[in-house]
């Protein structure tokens, strides 16, 4: 995944809350995260394209240490200026070849996320990506979907 500092840059980042609300309303993020949370079974969840904490931010609140991996510097900038901002760790990085020396129980990515591997080679080599020895890789239940 590669941006021109234009895509994921400040003209998004600076109208990306107000253009998904949608997808950051309670019905619909209170679901998503009570499944992560559960999967996360008290451990670290690694978020992919962590943006604006849509998901993170809640996950923390209910307890769990989430860490993120964002591209956009803009983005994390409006991660950080929301209450518990933060308490998220982020690594600045394209997250399909960023690196995290933690390990975690949960990783994951949301929505159309996976759509920034760009090419099939990306996208073939995702399942063995090294996220961290005690990481399952788990499809959600259809109801999370």
């Amino acid at each position: 995944m590669i941006d021109d500092g234009d895509y994921f840059g400040e003209p998004i980042a600076n109208r990306y809350d107000e253009a998904h609300a949608e997808t950051f309303r309670s019905d619909v993020v209170g679901p998503i995260v009570d499944v992560l949370v559960s999967i996360a079974d008290g451990g670290r969840a690694l978020e992919l394209g962590v943006g604006t904490g849509r998901i993170a931010l809640p996950m923390a609140r209910r307890g769990v240490s989430v860490h993120g991996i964002e591209l956009s510097p803009a983005m994390v900038a409006r991660l950080r200026a929301k209450p518990g901002g933060d308490a998220i760790g982020v690594t600045v990085g394209d997250f399909a070849t960023a690196r995290v020396a933690d390990s975690f129980s949960l990783v994951f990515l949301l929505y159309n996320t996976i759509m920034n591997l760009t090419t099939q080679e990306a996208q073939a080599l995702w399942p063995s990506w090294p996220a961290g020895p005690h990481t399952r890789w788990r499809r959600p239940p259809a109801t999370a979907r």
